[in-house]
């Protein structure tokens, strides 16, 4: 079965004509932002750590800036699973682990922006995946936690949504699993199936994909 990273490489492969990247550079004590008006964000590039001595290096001591061959491996993967197949996503450095202390980094990523079904359903529902006869589902992204103060917040206590940095990393595997290859499928936006990552929070489920013709 094919992998969620190399399934939004076919996607994007499919629609290169129609789409373009945006590059987005953002020192490391800030927040990057990837979002998208239209479609769902495919993250194609990511660099973590320090590859020059110009970028992010306003008021920074030179001893901050000399190594220029820091780079954090994996930081494609961290950033594929917590944002492909959303809207808008916004990440800070934690997501990653820290290739050169003392040195400071900063987030170099390309995106893209594909067409897809997108649903949202709040812990304890359920969300389907449905694709025309003939066609099958191909999942581009999933994301189970919470990312802001406002989905999926109605009837609940302040305390339950304020934790916004919470997901699940192995939240696209479980679901491509469960459904890729599939014309139909059921997901429950549960703790059953996608370990809790934030006990206490009330958490929600995004799904993004495509439905395409086997070949």
């Amino acid at each position: 079965m094919l992998s969620s990273l190399l399934r939004s490489a076919l996607l994007l492969a499919a629609v290169c004509c129609l789409t373009y990247a945006e590059s987005v550079i953002t020192c490391e004590d800030r927040m990057q932002r990837l979002s998208c008006d239209q479609g769902v964000v495919s993250v194609l590039t990511v660099a973590y750590g320090r590859t020059d001595r110009q970028t992010c290096s306003e008021g920074r001591p030179p001893g901050q800036l000399d190594n220029t061959a820091c780079s954090q491996g994996g930081a494609l993967e961290a950033l594929a699973n917590r944002c492909n197949g959303r809207r808008i996503c916004e990440v800070d450095k934690t997501i990653f682990s820290d290739p050169c202390p003392g040195t400071y980094k900063y987030i170099q990523t390309t995106y893209t922006c594909l067409p897809a079904h997108h649903v949202v359903a709040c812990e304890e529902s359920e969300a389907e995946l449905l694709c025309d006869a003939g066609q099958t589902i191909a999942l581009i992204g999933a994301f189970y936690g919470r990312a802001d103060r406002t989905t999926c917040i109605y009837g609940r206590p302040d305390g339950q949504f304020n934790k916004i940095t919470c997901f699940n990393p192995t939240a696209n595997r479980v679901v491509a699993e469960r459904c890729n290859g599939k014309s139909r499928c059921s997901v429950y936006a549960v703790n059953s199936v996608f370990q809790d990552p934030c006990v206490g929070t009330t958490k929600y489920m995004e799904l993004a994909y495509t439905c395409e013709y086997p070949l």
